[in-house]
């Protein structure tokens, strides 16, 4: 009997399957995720002994271990160690073979005192762990050792920094973060930037025309006299630079135009027919996903790295943390026929098409998100079929790796210019799908909506049916949300695919930032924190130093450095400029977020406040005055289905976690960890 060492349950229930269906004399155990970790409570890092780190196994998981181990003295099992492929994945495959000695740790490295079979997969079918076990390997100790790095790095900021945060602001809740507090640092100043940005107003025209049988045709006023009325304008800003377009039409002239554009005569100057193409995107990386999967379905990072976790522990999906276009030759000439028989054979390649990361530091060797099946509703192992929140992202993985793989769409576009007797331009564009190729699975909307493109020729009559003037004024910088926060932190190479999630939940947990209409808005704590710490700290927390760390950490994970130096480097000078903070005997006020409603009590201002359970309102004269106001988040239209009471968000005092309970607590103590209700007549 073979033990096989998996971190999830729901990847030990798809290797059971697989396994079983195949006859395999194995066994499959779950550690449910990490279990020997540096503890809490302390830094645990002893600075002497080259950074060595104190390892122990967290009380919880004592019982898991204690079966581990009579699992395999019991049964004298062979054992084969099977985490994920990345570092986290590695670096829970180290302490596995630790606890069931294979190996002893000799600071910072260790040696192997028995042979260990370690075996890696970018899917979990059939083909793929069969190829596996018939080829395992060893620990690879460069990503181990990677591992150790960053969590090192971070306990050392998070350790050393917070405490001077909260000698600094009085409270001894908050927490800095290596990476986390330039996520913060990201959007703080963004809001900044978008608070100092002077808005110009000016007007845009829309022409709406008559052409031949046409009526309402809009064109774009474009220039006049061959001058032309928009202008782009580029400012530089902490996280790069923005360029936004505006037009020099003011107030005054915007009258001028009008009154001309009321007169004169129309023709049209100029048709233009041209052929282009249009092609598909990449396949998903760990950001793209993330971003597309915001946009289109306005899932959270966090939520979609879960959703992506399950889909690969059942095996309908490639390991999802990545930042690789590729993909494996299996799968494209697969892809193929697939595309061919579902499409026909016009929409296949003659050869498959490759893509080009601009990532930085990207692993090459590693596969692009795509799926395992070529099906669009794939069954789970209980052979239902996927639904819900799963098949919305499996769709969207499904189609993208499809349509990689298909021919490009053909356009036509039309470019008919009207021009006015006083020389004013007007431009309209049209486009015609000639052939919609990728766009069949990407975009058929797009499709329906471009069958035709209206044919004008210089000799159309032209008659105007009205002058259309818009005000605008020229747009601030945007505000991030959860996907361009994402693409701003790879631009940077801030993190990596595996830590955008918990960098924008951290944030967020800890009130630094709120979501206002599905974009951060960086609270008053948030900003005193992000300008204390960069004021404090400017090399730590500037972007191009956090990228460069990031780098180094690649480089361990290649061999290229040696662990110990790239801390030693980091902690000198870290540590100089910590002494340097510390003699400092000043404090921090947070700026008071004062509301327009009154204290029952006293009659001041209320506010809001940051304490360790969140923002909550309470009077501005504390201490004098210690009223708190109880605010609740409801779920609309919901009410409780034991005493009829609203439905209100809670969160656990313990460990944060976030449910959903009836406001008559404690007389009624109606509670879920679900959003939605369970359908009272399931079974």
């Amino acid at each position: 009997m073979t033990l096989i060492v998996v971190e999830s349950p729901t990847k030990a229930r798809t290797f059971n399957r697989i396994l079983k269906d195949k006859g395999g004399n194995y066994e499959v155990f779950a550690t449910v995720g990490h279990f020997r970790d540096i503890p809490a409570g302390s830094l645990n890092i002893d600075y002497t002994q080259n950074f060595k780190p104190t390892y122990e196994v967290s009380a919880e998981k004592q019982k898991v271990v204690q079966k581990l181990l009579e699992l395999v003295t019991k049964h004298n099992h062979d054992v084969i160690l099977a985490t994920d492929e990345d570092r986290e994945g590695e670096s829970i495959t180290y302490h596995i073979a630790y606890v069931l000695g294979y190996l002893e740790e000799k600071w910072p490295d260790f040696v192997f005192t028995r042979d260990l079979k370690r075996i890696v997969f970018h899917e979990i079918t059939p083909k793929a762990l069969f190829e596996a076990l018939e080829n395992p390997t060893q620990i690879r100790t460069n990503l181990v050792k990677a591992q150790q790095a960053r969590r090192i790095l971070d306990r050392v900021v998070g350790y050393e920094l917070s405490p001077l945060l909260w000698k600094k602001l009085g409270k001894n809740w908050l927490s800095a973060g290596r990476v986390q507090t330039v996520g913060l640092r990201i959007i703080v100043e963004r809001e900044k930037e978008i608070k100092s940005f002077a808005q110009e107003q000016y007007f845009q025209f829309t022409g709406v025309f008559a052409l031949g049988d046409a009526h309402g045709v809009k064109a774009k006023l474009l220039s006049q006299n061959n001058v032309p009325f928009e202008s782009k304008t580029q400012i530089s800003l902490f996280a790069g630079d923005y360029e936004y377009t505006k037009t020099t039409i003011d107030s005054a002239k915007r009258d001028h135009i009008l009154r001309d554009l009321q007169e004169g005569s129309y023709q049209i100057s100029h048709v233009d027919v041209s052929e282009s193409s249009k092609y598909p995107p990449p396949p998903y990386t760990t950001s793209l996903l993330q971003i597309d999967a915001y946009q289109k379905l306005r899932y959270p990072s966090k939520l979609t790295m879960k959703l992506a976790q399950t889909l690969y522990e059942r095996g309908l999906i490639t390991y999802h943390r990545t930042d690789s276009f590729n993909l494996s030759g299996n799968f494209v000439f697969k892809a193929k026929d697939y595309i061919a028989k579902t499409y026909g054979s016009e929409y296949t390649l003659d050869k498959p098409r490759g893509f080009k990361t601009k990532s930085k530091g990207a692993q090459q060797a590693h596969e692009a998100i795509r799926p395992t099946k070529f099906e669009k509703h794939p069954k789970t192992s209980k052979g239902k079929r996927l639904s819900g929140e799963l098949l919305k992202l499996y769709s969207l993985i499904f189609n993208r790796a499809i349509a990689c793989q298909m021919a490009e769409a053909k356009m036509k576009i039309g470019v008919c210019h009207i021009t006015h007797s006083q020389g004013y331009l007007f431009e309209k564009v049209s486009e015609q799908v000639v052939f919609d190729g990728f766009l069949a699975v990407l975009n058929p909307t797009y499709v329906e909506r471009h069958r035709e493109l209206p044919t004008y020729t210089t000799q159309t009559p032209v008659a105007l049916e009205k002058i259309e003037s818009e005000e605008h004024f020229s747009k601030a910088p945007p505000r991030y949300n959860d996907g361009s926060l994402v693409r701003i932190l790879e631009e940077k190479g801030i993190g990596r695919p595996s830590t955008y999630a918990s960098i924008i939940s951290n944030i967020q947990d800890r009130q630094y930032v709120v979501c206002d209409k599905n974009y951060f808005v960086p609270t008053s704590l948030g900003t005193a924190i992000s300008d204390y710490l960069s004021n404090a700290f400017p090399t730590l927390f500037d972007l191009n130093f956090t990228a460069q760390m990031e780098e180094r950490l690649d480089h361990i994970e290649a061999e290229q450095e040696n662990l110990v130096d790239v801390l030693t480097n980091f902690y000198a000078p870290f540590k100089k400029e910590l002494d340097e903070k510390k003699t400092d005997t000043t404090t921090l006020e947070v700026k008071q977020d004062l509301l327009d409603e009154t204290c029952p009590e006293c009659g001041k201002n209320l506010m809001y406040r940051y304490g360790k359970y969140g923002k909550f309102t309470a009077c501005s004269g504390f201490p004098t005055c210690k009223f708190i106001k109880k605010t609740y988040k409801y779920l609309e239209g919901e009410v409780c289905p034991q005493c009829g009471g609203k439905i209100i968000i809670r969160y656990s005092l313990k460990t944060r976690k976030r449910f959903y309970g009836c406001e008559n607590y404690p007389t009624c103590k109606y509670a879920r960890f679900t959003m939605k209700a369970p359908n009272p007549q399931s079974p």
